[in-house]
């Protein structure tokens, strides 16, 4: 007998489903940037970065905050069973998304000297306009993922997201190999890679509206009763409205401008809080290079240093994903307790979650920072910029407790204070920059951004011991992190230097040399970590028990302190 699924079970079936898509995505996404410096160089790699951080910045509201609303209103006309509705809110949405991005695309090629000149480089004016065509495919797209998202149906997303990655990676790794075997200029091929960006948003597209051609055949020759139901209130409303006369093009271009205007006010505060890394790597866009000239670096060599100093940044972005993915699954849990008024509950939660982000962030932070040197050598081909790099890794300590710190905020209503925490980050960020990199080049950069994250975090974390009353002694918050951060890079350090000795005693040396170095290093910090977190007790049994498969780990966490 055929059971039917719960709302609940769909629920978290698609959830799983949009999670899983957003992290392959979201990997193949950072991993490309990789290839990219390998095949392009560094120039291409600076001049790249530099203009993609202007296209994420703007690009934001379209694929991250109009969806959101979308899917909302969406999802509150479908529960209505108000069919007129539904197709108002999409009608809307996709009038938004593509005027937003028409509008963004049009400004972005038009200014795109003046960008330049704020930038301080020309080699960056044809990658600028290759990469605004994007903004013209990429809002509808994501329009129609939020519209999907409303009806609880997860695979298009997720089909479409994975569909975009894979094209626009293929595009431009094909693009920047054609280019550089005909030995373009280091413009040129940053362009071609930005053009990946729009093969990868049509492909987006192509997907969305496959599944807009299927969702539309299947409405026609089998409507659901719902749909009925839908259709037979909305034709109650239209003739108590209008008698039996149906509805006019100028009421239809009123609910038009009624939803456009609901889409906005919901999308903008959506739009500031997610602003975070766009806009810290605007700051670095904006203010670096020209820092740099003004240290007597020349045009191009200025975008070749952005490019060595932007190399860390994939690797902490790794560890920010797992942070976010992490933290998507605290919103709904604080969200219920708070209105539930479980207060305990609320703060117990928030205090694990904390520390557990806080020891995983310092830790990553710690053992990348150790293995800096190997870790360049192994993706990079050179040490070039290894000490920015150690700075870089620094910033996943802080990035880390902000984000997780953002969501328990979120989650308990307070929605405007990590937006100020922001806003407070990114003036630190612009300040630093001014201060450190006339001083310490890319480098300072580097520290100036660990240092934002981490002012960001405390700020997060004091607001949140105000809510909630959490409280943690020096103990449990400072001193058993550090020690177990401390004894991971130690342990990754000191493998990373006989490996190092023993490879080049058997003739092993340069990449090949650097990824054994790498790959034992992560494993003796691994290790490191996990016995030290059993023997020092940094988390709990129970702690530990909540995992899953957390009773086998808490069963053997005792025997081992017993056999000790």
């Amino acid at each position: 007998m055929k059971t039917s699924q719960s709302p609940g079970s769909g629920l978290l079936r698609g959830a799983f489903i949009l999670g899983a898509a957003a992290i392959l995505s979201k990997l193949i996404g950072t991993l490309q940037k990789i290839p990219l410096q390998n095949i392009g160089g560094d120039g291409v790699f600076g001049i790249y970065t530099t203009i993609y951080s202007f296209y994420a910045f703007l690009a934001v509201f379209v694929t991250a905050a109009l969806p959101a609303a979308i899917s909302k209103y969406v999802a509150e006309r479908t529960a209505s069973a108000d069919e007129q509705g539904v197709r108002s809110v999409l009608r809307a949405g996709l009038l938004t998304a593509c005027s937003a991005g028409l509008l963004m695309a049009f400004a972005m090629w038009s200014l795109a000297p003046q960008v330049s000149a704020w930038i301080g480089s020309e080699h960056t004016l044809l990658p600028l306009r290759a990469i605004s065509l994007a903004l013209l495919v990429v809002p509808p797209m994501a329009a129609l993922r939020g519209f999907f998202q409303g009806l609880q149906q997860a695979l298009p997303t997720a089909v479409s997201q994975v569909a975009e990655q894979i094209v626009r990676v293929a595009v431009m790794v094909a693009l920047l190999l054609t280019l550089n075997a005909f030995e373009a200029a280091d413009e040129r091929i940053a362009a071609g890679a930005a053009l990946g960006s729009f093969a990868g948003g049509l492909a987006g597209l192509g997907a969305m509206l496959l599944f807009w051609r299927r969702y539309g055949r299947m409405r026609r020759s089998a409507p659901s009763t719902a749909t009925k139901l839908a259709q037979a209130a909305s034709d109650t409303a239209v003739s108590g409205e209008l008698g039996t006369e149906p509805r006019t093009e100028d009421q239809r271009s009123s609910s038009s401008r009624t939803w456009v205007k609901r889409l906005l006010i919901y999308a903008v505060p959506v739009f500031i809080g997610s602003l975070s890394q766009p806009l810290l790597g605007l700051v670095d866009t904006l203010t670096v290079p020209r820092l740099l000239q003004g240290s007597g670096w020349g045009d191009l060599a200025s975008m070749e240093q952005f490019g060595i100093y932007n190399r860390g940044i994939p690797i902490v972005q790794l560890v920010f994903m797992l942070a976010t993915s992490l933290s998507t699954l605290l919103l709904p849990a604080i969200a219920e307790a708070k209105a539930r008024g479980q207060e305990e509950r609320i703060t117990a939660s928030a205090g694990v979650a904390l520390r557990w982000l806080w020891l995983l962030g310092l830790t990553a932070a710690a053992g990348l920072a150790a293995l800096a040197g190997p870790v360049n050598i192994m993706l990079y081909a050179d040490a070039q910029g290894t000490d920015a790099l150690r700075w870089t890794a620094l910033s996943a300590a802080g990035g880390t407790l902000g984000i997780v710190s953002a969501a328990l905020l979120q989650g308990m209503g307070a929605v405007r204070a990590p937006a100020l925490f922001l806003l407070v980050s990114a003036t630190l960020k612009l300040t630093l920059n001014l201060l450190l990199v006339p001083l310490m080049g890319i480098s300072g950069a580097a520290l100036a951004g660990a240092v934002s994250y981490l002012v960001a975090a405390l700020l997060g974390v004091l607001l949140l011991a105000r809510l909630t009353g959490l409280r943690g002694g020096v103990r449990r918050t400072l001193l058993q992190p550090l020690l177990l951060a401390g004894l991971t890079a130690l342990a990754a350090y000191g493998v990373r230097l006989l490996t190092s000795e023993l490879l080049s005693a058997a003739g092993l040396g340069g990449r090949t040399g650097a990824l054994l170095t790498s790959a034992f290093g992560v494993a003796a910090g691994v290790l490191a970590f996990a016995a030290a977190l059993v023997y020092t007790r940094a988390v709990s049994d129970a702690e530990l028990s909540a995992l899953p498969g957390g009773a086998k780990l808490a069963a053997l966490a005792r025997r081992l302190r017993r056999e000790s």
